[in-house]
C-alpha cells in the first residue's frame, strides 16, 4: 500500500487563525500551566512543612518580581481555563452554537479572564495579602 502524497488533514497555514480555533489552543495551554503549577503548590506545602527558613526561601522568590509575574500569569490561566470551561459546558447543554454566539462567548471568556485576574490581584495587594 502506498502513502499517500497529500496530508490527511489540513494543515494550520490552511486556514486563518479565528477566535474559536485560537481560544482551543489556549484552552490546552493553559490546562498545560495549570498542571504545571500543581508542581508549584507542591513546592509551596513542602516549604510550608520543612522550616520556617525554607517557607521564607519560597516567599522571598515568590514576592520577587519574575515570580509576581508568573503567579499573575498562573491566575490568568486559571480564571481563563474556569470560563473557557463554563463556556463548554453550555455547548454540552446544546447551546451556543450559532456563529455570533460562539463570538460573543468567546470575547466574554477573555473579558472575564483579564477582569477576573486584576479583581484577585487588586484586592490581594490592596488587603495586605502578598506573597
Amino acid at each position: 500500500m502506498a502513502t499517500p502524497e497529500r496530508p490527511l488533514s489540513p494543515y494550520m497555514t490552511v486556514y486563518r487563525p479565528q477566535i474559536t480555533s485560537m481560544m482551543s489552543i489556549a484552552h490546552r495551554i493553559t490546562g498545560v500551566i495549570l498542571a504545571m503549577g500543581a508542581f508549584g503548590m507542591a513546592w509551596w506545602l513542602l516549604a510550608v512543612t520543612a522550616s520556617p527558613q525554607r517557607f521564607d526561601q519560597f516567599t522571598h522568590l515568590a514576592g520577587s518580581l519574575p515570580g509576581t509575574i508568573v503567579l499573575i500569569g498562573f491566575s490568568w490561566c486559571l480564571m481563563y481555563h474556569l470560563f473557557n470551561g463554563l463556556r463548554h459546558l453550555v455547548w454540552d447543554s446544546g447551546h451556543g452554537f450559532e456563529i455570533k454566539q460562539f463570538y460573543a462567548s468567546g470575547w466574554a471568556v477573555i473579558i472575564l479572564s483579564l477582569a477576573c485576574t486584576a479583581a484577585l490581584w487588586w484586592f490581594a495587594l490592596n488587603h495586605g495579602v502578598t506573597a
